[in-house]
């Protein structure tokens, strides 16, 4: 049987902030059709591998590719084929939900009747349509999250890419944005969402990667990564040993 072509490829990415490796000779593969999970603690590095995954930050080495389209050097082939949420996303404020759709839909060559169809059932899946004509800087963090899913869901890609899509973000909110990204991979699509709440990645995700000081230091199957006891556990002793050094506060106690 053919092997597959990644949905992500990484290979050997490298990122450095003078003498800070931010990021060391990453290698990593996201199988099409799966939910892949980046866990790790804030400064692992993981913002960072996704920013230059999907061509959002220039590497200082290494590459990668999106179903099999170099993301540096066919840009436009590899972007049309990605929906990214960053983290702390820019979105132009002085418009509406809808509005803020059909220009980024347009942006991308859409036609103009498929922009507005597909925005009205964003609008509507997401639970939006009641705030169309609310401007963006009006919006709570829940609904920023779920307009900057509506715009990476827009031209309808075959990979999203979501750095920390739930931080901030209410129940019911998450409870949406959960069905939304459960769908898409029942579908066909692939995700790879960053995060550093295991119990998260354990509930959406059927692979993980761990990363550590800009290093992938586990990777694969969700089962296979975690073994027999729970993701939360897996990654302390993989990034954070036995923390007997921890100590309690001094005035706490009694």
């Amino acid at each position: 049987m053919p092997q597959q072509t990644p949905a992500l490829e990484i290979r050997a990415l490298t990122k450095r902030f003078g003498d800070k490796v931010a990021v060391d000779a990453v290698d990593l593969d996201v199988p099409p059709g799966s939910f892949f999970g980046l866990v790790g603690q804030n400064g692992a590095g993981k913002t960072t591998t996704l920013s230059m995954a999907v061509g959002l930050l220039r590497p200082d080495g290494g590459g990668a590719r999106i179903f099999g389209a170099d993301v540096w050097a066919a840009p436009t082939q590899a972007k049309a084929l990605v929906g990214v949420l960053p983290d702390g996303l820019a979105m132009p404020e002085r418009l509406t939900g809808r509005e803020a759709l059909t220009y980024l839909g347009l942006l991308r060559g859409l036609p103009k009747d498929v922009v507005a169809r597909r925005a009205d059932e964003l609008l509507d899946v997401l639970e939006l349509d009641t705030a169309e004509r609310t401007l963006i800087i009006e919006y709570s963090t829940g609904m920023r999250k779920k307009i900057g899913l509506a715009t990476a869901l827009l031209h309808a890609p075959r990979l999203l890419v979501l750095d920390e899509p739930f931080e901030a973000v209410d129940p019911v909110s998450a409870a949406t944005i959960k069905t939304i990204l459960r769908g898409f991979v029942a579908g066909g699509g692939s995700i790879v969402l960053s995060s550093h709440v295991m119990a998260l990645v354990e509930q959406l995700c059927d692979h993980v990667a761990v990363v550590d000081a800009g290093r992938v230091v586990a990777a694969g199957p969700l089962d296979d990564v975690r073994g027999a006891q729970s993701l939360e556990d897996t990654f302390v002793g993989l990034v954070g040993g036995e923390r007997t050094g921890v100590k309690e506060l001094s005035w706490l106690s009694r």
